[in-house]
């Protein structure tokens, strides 16, 4: 009988069940070394989406807050109390931090309405929420419309730039006169801090409209 040649034979050996391991041993490590390296860019992935999501919702944040302040008018409103209030209160009255009057209020719907708007903001459930009216004067039965800006908020610190160049926690300020004190009804300027945490503090000093 003839022998096969040498190759044949090598060829017809087939591998070990000690190479099948090695092999497989081999091809599971690489395996792993790149489904780590997948997850890790996934995972960079993700919370790049998620730091630019939380800056872009800080952004429009500050911008409600820079848009409404810029056009803040002097008109007092009466609550569904029938309290008067000023122009701009700033000290925590009825759990708003800061509440007042803007203009500039877009009708395109041209609906019987003033283009005057009361607005405030709180922070509840470390949430930076704006709340406006949709007329000035309030009923006893008027609904507060709220918009969620912000989520992860800890705090905001509001201060009030007066006449006198003199900062407040607090508004309306009292400014005295020959005849007295008489409150002065919208600041100048007014510095808003605001505590996250994603970013810490952020301060914005914003220019008030007359």
């Amino acid at each position: 009988m003839r022998k096969l040649p040498q190759q044949v034979q090598k060829i017809t050996q087939g591998f070990t069940l000690l190479e099948l391991v090695v092999a497989m041993a081999i091809f599971a490590i690489m395996a792993a070394i790149a489904y780590s390296g997948l997850n890790n860019v996934l995972i960079a992935r993700q919370q790049t989406e998620m730091h630019s999501e939380q800056l872009h919702q800080v952004q429009l944040a500050m911008s409600w807050l820079g848009r409404d302040i810029e056009q803040i008018v002097d008109r007092g409103v009466r609550n569904e109390y029938g309290e008067f209030l000023q122009p701009v209160v700033g000290n925590d009255f009825e759990g708003y931090l800061l509440e007042f009057t803007r203009g500039g209020w877009a009708n395109p719907a041209n609906q019987p309405r003033s283009q005057l708007q009361r607005v405030a903001y709180a922070v509840r459930d470390e949430q930076l929420v704006r709340v406006y009216w949709r007329s000035l004067d309030r009923a006893e039965d008027s609904k507060p419309y709220e918009n969620i800006l912000l989520d992860g908020v800890k705090g905001m610190e509001i201060r009030y730039l007066g006449a006198d160049e003199e900062w407040r926690t607090s508004w309306p300020a009292e400014m005295p006169t020959a005849a007295g004190a008489i409150p002065e009804l919208i600041p100048r300027a007014i510095e808003v801090n605001v505590d996250t945490k994603q970013f810490g503090k952020i301060s914005r000093l914003l220019r008030v409209g007359r």
